[in-house]
Parts: structure tokens; sequence; C-alpha cells
């Protein structure tokens, strides 16, 4: 069975954590979490790039000359592409880069990347967070008892940390998600993941 160590908030350890294979420990499928991340970065894309073409440019609403007898070719607008100011063809214009892969395929890649996570031991499990009030000094004070430098994904149980997120939330370096809307991109992006015991048990439900 898959396990990975426990701590408390206070940095101790507090043995492991068993978890389920189902979930935790499979073999990860590296075509399945590239796929998933090159979706979910399309997804980020603005898509606001635009040109104009020749019924968006100004001007050009008069004919520039006769359509016969001058010897050149026949014009109808001088905002057409071959003229100066004239409008862009086939110009990229918004749109939405979104994709959706199928449900089943984004689930296999979340458990590929937890599954790696916990193979490479860069996955930590934290008995809970929980403050009294929003206190960025006391939530970084919890990362340097853990000895986490780098970038760090935190991962909470789906309600209940409101104070713990608030903490959290200005320090450079750390990702904030819950049990549901952690991503493949943001773990891959992670150095390391600390999740709640709470928050691993309700990933275990959803993916199991």
């Amino acid at each position: 069975m898959a396990k990975v160590s426990l701590y408390k908030q206070d940095g101790k350890s507090a043995g492991d954590v068993e978890l389920n294979d189902d979930v935790f420990g499979i073999e990860p499928n590296e075509s399945v979490i590239f796929d998933v991340v090159v979706s979910q970065r399309a997804s980020l894309r603005q898509g606001t790039h635009a040109h104009k073409n020749r019924s968006a440019v100004s001007g050009g609403g008069k004919k520039p000359y006769r359509q016969k007898g001058t010897g050149r070719a026949r014009q109808g607008s001088t905002r057409a592409p071959q003229f100066r100011g004239g409008g862009t063809v086939f110009g990229p214009t918004p749109r939405s880069y979104a994709y959706k892969l199928p449900q089943k395929v984004r689930q296999l890649a979340l458990k590929s990347v937890y599954s790696a996570a916990v193979a490479e031991k860069t996955l930590l499990a934290i008995d809970e967070l929980k403050f009294k009030a929003p206190k960025t000094s006391e939530f970084k004070e919890v990362l340097d008892k853990l000895k986490i430098e780098r970038k760090v994904l935190v991962i909470f149980e789906n309600e209940g940390n409101e104070f713990a997120e608030l903490s959290a939330r200005n320090l450079p370096n750390v990702t904030l998600a819950t049990a549901a809307s952690a991503s493949v991109l943001d773990i891959v992006n992670a150095d390391k993941v600390l999740a709640t015991k709470a928050a691993l048990s309700q990933i275990e439900e959803v993916l199991a």
C-alpha cells in the first residue's frame, strides 16, 4: 500500500499515512499526463489576438479610379489587402483555445501525477492546517519547519480552511488548491505537494 510521511503543524513527524493504491500507487501514464497538461495550458490562453480585415479598417468607401480605360487592374477599394493601409488577409481573430478531454483521461492523469509524487517522495501529508486568524508569518513558519523552500502546492480539504488560505496566498512560490480543484498542471509545476490528511481522503473518494 502507498504511504506518505505525515507531519503535525509544528513540523514534528506523526508517522505515515496509508493511501489507496488505486489512486496513489499506479504506474504513471506519461502520455496521458502530457495530453492533459497541453489541454490545461491551452485553456489558459487569452485568445484576444485580433487583426483588422478590409471591412474593419477605416476609409476606402470610394472606388479609387474608374473601372476601364486606365490600363491598370480594376480596383473597388483602397482598403483591399494589396494597398497600403488595407486590411489583413486571414489574420487571427479572437477565439478560445480551450478543449476538453474525456473525464476518464483526466482522472487517469490525476492518478498518475499523484502516484508519481508518492514514488518520488515529493508528496507530504499534514495532519491539519488551522489558524485562529489570517497570519502569513505563521504559515511561513509551518513551511520552514517542514523545510519547504521551493515551489509548493498546498492542497486543502474542500471546506473549512479560510484562515489558512488567507494566510498562504501572499507567499511567493506557494500555490493553493482544494481537493476538488487541484489540477494536473498545478501538481506538475510544483516541487513539493503538501496536502492535509482530510484532503487526501477527499481525493481518494473522488478518484478511487
